[in-house]
C-alpha cells in the first residue's frame, strides 16, 4: 500500500505535488490547507484523511478535526498538524508513525521505534526550505517512508 503525504498547502496545489501523488492508495494531508478546492482536487486521487492546521480558521474547516489515528492493516498512524502539539505517547500507544506538518520543514526520523515524518510544504515556499511531498510504502509490518522534493 501507498499513502501520499501533503501538508503546508496554503490553498497553493502545484501541478508537481498532484504529479507525485498519483497512484497512491490514501491520501493524508497534515493541514494548514487553506481552502476546501485543494481537499476536493486531492479527493479525486485518491480516500483523504486530513486534519486541521492552525491557518484551517474559516467555517469550512470546522468539521475537519486537529488529529486522527488511522489503521492501514498492521500499521497505526497518528497525524496532527504541529508535532509539538503532541499529547500522546506514541509508542506507548502503539503508534507506528506519527506524521505532521507545520513547520514547512521536512523530517525523516526514529525516535522510541516510531516513525516520525513531516512531508515538507507543498504550497507557498517559506524561507529556503524545499517543496515537497511523501510517500508511506506498507508491506504487512514493515513501513518505509520517502520523501520527495519537488522541483517547482
Amino acid at each position: 500500500m501507498r499513502i501520499g503525504l501533503i501538508a503546508d498547502t496554503h490553498n497553493l496545489l502545484r501541478p508537481e505535488a498532484l504529479a507525485a501523488l498519483q497512484g497512491v492508495d490514501h491520501l493524508i494531508h497534515a493541514g494548514d490547507i487553506g481552502g476546501p478546492n485543494i481537499l476536493e482536487q486531492l479527493a479525486r486521487i485518491a480516500p483523504l484523511s486530513v486534519v486541521r492546521g492552525n491557518n484551517d480558521q474559516e467555517p469550512w474547516a470546522d468539521d475537519i478535526p486537529e488529529h486522527l489515528t488511522l489503521s492501514f492493516g498492521a500499521i497505526t498512524l497518528h497525524v496532527l498538524h504541529d508535532l509539538k502539539q503532541l499529547e500522546i505517547d506514541p509508542a506507548a500507544q502503539g503508534i507506528d508513525v506519527v506524521i505532521a506538518g507545520h513547520s514547512h520543514k521536512p523530517l525523516h526520523e526514529e525516535r522510541n521505534g516510531v516513525l516520525y515524518l513531516n512531508p515538507g510544504s507543498a504550497g507557498p515556499r517559506r524561507f529556503k526550505l524545499p517543496i515537497g511531498v511523501g510517500l508511506l510504502h506498507i508491506e504487512a509490518r514493515q513501513v518505509r517512508a520517502e520523501l520527495i522534493t519537488l522541483q517547482v
